[in-house]
């Protein structure tokens, strides 16, 4: 009798033996609120979550945030008049409430397969003047032709109001289903995301987007953070990023999306093992 198996997925198991699975914070949202946020996701591409950060949250980021502001892009695409910062999560603790928001993870636990990752976590301010970003999806530089289901969701967060002349996100609702066409950067299709301070859009990776131009007298600070399938590629190679010591203070939300955690039955592993046991041997 053959003891093959047709893939590794038939094995039963996987080495997740210790450290199981535990649910996301997501769960604590309403299935009733989390379900209507996601039908909206899959028909426009995007939703507006209003109101997630509360004043003293947002003057905390804001306080953590301006003195790392001393970088403008370099390029086009980046923005010779936005400042962006990376490594975010070495620098500051106050974006972690952003990256692991219990209304947006509980949109990823029914868009995206357990253990998904944190893809990229960044701080986006666009200075006046700026013009308008090319278009883009998030996940075009995972080469699987479309139409296909989003491999990756991302989320901006309005630090300052987003108004429709100080560089506002904008999207074009429902490009997330198109195949392989590619829009043009001055499409009248362009739709501004509108929203307060305090609140975040969620979008989906396949969605063609570009921030606005900027042609207030103010800038626009923003924090994005996107995550990706757990078999992906990450943007940002957190494993070299973020050190060990930072991974065992941030909260479990963010350690299994950093990546210590198993996509089974054993992607992810360290020397045959779950990586959180390299926490164990650092403490």
């Amino acid at each position: 009798m053959s003891t093959q198996v047709s893939s590794v997925t038939d094995l039963s198991g996987d080495i997740a033996g210790t450290y199981r699975r535990t649910q996301s914070s997501g769960h604590s949202i309403d299935p009733a609120v989390a379900d209507a946020d996601v039908a909206t996701v899959l028909r426009e591409g995007y939703i507006v979550l209003p109101d997630l950060l509360t004043a003293d949250e947002l003057a905390d980021i804001r306080a953590d945030v301006e003195p790392l502001l001393d970088h403008k892009g370099r390029n086009s695409f980046e923005g010779h008049t936005t400042q962006r910062v990376y490594s975010v999560l070495n620098k500051t603790r106050s974006c972690d409430r952003i990256a692991a928001h219990p209304r947006v993870l509980a949109l990823l636990d029914r868009l995206l397969m357990p253990n998904y990752l944190l893809s990229m976590l960044q701080i986006i301010n666009i200075l006046p003047g700026e013009s308008a970003q090319m278009l883009h999806t998030d996940d075009g530089f995972y080469p699987i032709p479309r139409p296909r289901a989003a491999l990756s969701a991302g989320t901006i967060w309005a630090i300052d109001d987003f108004t429709a002349t100080n560089g506002a996100t904008e999207f074009l609702p429902g490009s997330h289903e198109w195949g392989m066409e590619v829009p043009e950067n001055d499409s009248p299709a362009r739709t501004p995301v509108v929203m307060k301070a305090g609140s975040c859009v969620f979008f989906l990776g396949t969605l063609w987007h570009g921030g606005g131009a900027n042609t207030s007298t103010a800038s626009r600070l923003a924090v994005t953070a996107q995550y990706c399938e757990p078999w992906l590629r990450t943007q940002e190679a957190f494993n070299l990023s973020t050190p060990g010591e930072i991974a065992a203070t941030v909260n479990e939300d963010l350690r299994r999306m950093l990546g210590y955690s198993i996509h089974p039955p054993f992607v992810g592993q360290v020397n045959g093992m779950h990586p959180k046991r390299l926490l164990e041997l650092d403490g």
